[in-house]
């Protein structure tokens, strides 16, 4: 006989005491509150603070490249003769200038590719800072969605030792069973009740940590999200180190402020030489009192300027500074690279381990546990074993399912975690998740609780 038929009145009190929280979640239930992991992503992506800021910072450089591209503000220049100046001419009075500076061949592309470079770094910036987000919002969405399941096991178990004590009640009341398995099981039940509350509440540091990530209110409640299915992957550690390589945003803004310091390189080298400007002088001259020819007429001047480049010592300080900052961009560049990549390889074990263990919990030993439960109820029953036997199966039962779903859970955040560092989703298929357990497969998609 299947375990689910012989713990029937089990599953009817879990049944029931599921209804009571689904009812009593729908009446508290935020209308636009997400459910599934996909509509944590977009309220993320649309509402992060963070995610904001970031975006915010990579306008911010683009806006930069026009202003390195354009070239000084042309001066204007008035002045007031305070005691008139008599020429042949006729005396003048003021005189008005525009002249425009132009900086030495090759200034302005290497102060232009330097701020586009810094643009693009910025560009990667903000796609790091969402990949962060998204990935902070899995590991919180599989983490609430564990303590769900966890909540769901620790009613299942509850309502099993209730049902446990009923067998033993009807041993002692048919004097086949002493007192002490009646005490047992109600010590084994306040643990479980104990273990239930601690579980319970720890629902709002979640929910807390989740409405943080979303910018919403801290106190505002979320239901239990619904089940995703789990996506299994099988990932070469060589080609995941060339893919990281490759798609890392953190690694391309490196690049891209790598060149940007080669830009700078190019520009401190050209400080060594003039700028120069270009201007017209008009000077407003009044008649002569004397008949001259060109009486009252005003001068024109073209002119000719340019800074004179003399201190050196400042420009050839510059150049080294930028070339020291030019290798502290690349030795930043290796250093993160090689963090990365050693990372990475721990990420990808933890997966790996996590994905043993959730289908050795969930294929083998949850089953099994199942098993021992119900061989060992028909022993109690039939007196060949003791209750402790039956406590013990029971134990069993609650320690391997919560693994199974505490490895679930960590599976599916280590990967999370593992496209994250890729920049990109990882191959994958998507099946249910192996935990196991009575009725999942029926359940696998729906809401906990209901």
């Amino acid at each position: 006989m299947k375990i689910c038929i012989l713990l029937f009145p089990v599953a009817v009190i879990v049944l029931v005491a599921g209804s009571c929280v689904a009812g009593e979640s729908a009446g508290s239930r935020d209308a636009g509150a997400p459910r599934q992991l996909a509509d944590y992503l977009r309220d993320a992506a649309l509402q992060n603070a963070g995610l904001k800021a970031a975006f915010e910072r990579w306008k911010a450089a683009v806006e930069k490249v026009p202003q390195a591209r354009a070239l000084p503000d042309p001066r204007f220049t008035y002045g007031y003769f305070i005691r008139e100046v008599e020429t042949r001419v006729g005396p003048q009075r003021h005189r008005v200038g525009l002249s425009q500076v132009f900086p030495w061949f090759g200034k302005i592309e290497a102060r232009t590719d330097a701020a586009a470079a810094a643009a693009k770094a910025a560009r990667k910036r903000y796609e790091a800072a969402k990949l962060r987000v998204f990935f902070e919002v899995k590991e919180a969405f599989y983490e609430y969605s564990y303590l769900a399941r966890a909540v769901e096991i620790a009613k299942e178990n509850l309502a099993l030792i209730k049902h446990f004590e009923e067998v033993a009640r009807a041993k002692y009341t048919a004097a086949a069973a002493g007192h002490p398995d009646l005490v047992r099981a109600q010590i084994e039940q306040a643990k479980l009740e104990d273990r239930l509350k601690s579980l319970e509440e720890l629902r709002g540091p979640i929910v807390a940590r989740l409405n943080a990530i979303l910018n919403r209110e801290i106190s505002l409640e979320l239901p239990w999200p619904e089940r995703e299915e789990f996506r299994s992957a099988s990932i070469d550690r060589q080609k995941f180190a060339e893919l990281l390589k490759a798609r890392n945003p953190d690694l391309a803004a490196l690049g891209y402020e790598l060149e940007s310091a080669r830009s700078r390189v190019e520009l401190a080298g050209k400080s060594n030489y003039p700028d120069i400007g270009v201007g017209v002088d008009w000077i407003a001259t009044d008649r002569s009192s004397m008949d001259v020819s060109d009486s009252g007429k005003d001068p024109v001047i073209l002119m000719f300027t340019m800074n004179l480049p003399v201190w050196r010592k400042s420009y050839q300080a510059a150049e080294i500074e930028a070339k020291a900052r030019l290798r502290m961009a690349s030795q930043k560049k290796r250093e993160t690279e090689n963090s990365l990549i050693a990372y990475g390889e721990r990420v990808l074990y933890d997966f790996e381990d996590s994905d043993r263990k959730a289908r050795l919990y969930g294929d083998v030993l949850r089953p099994k546990a199942e098993e021992l439960i119900e061989a060992s109820e028909t022993a109690y029953k039939a007196g060949s074993v003791d209750f402790l036997s039956l406590l013990d199966a029971q134990r069993m039962l609650l320690e391997y399912a919560l693994l199974g779903e505490r490895a679930t859970a960590d599976r599916a955040q280590r990967l999370a975690e593992l496209e994250m560092l890729a920049g990109t989703e990882l191959a994958t298929e998507t099946s249910h998740a192996s935990s196991g357990g009575r009725g999942e497969t029926e359940n696998a998609g729906k809401n906990v609780g209901e």
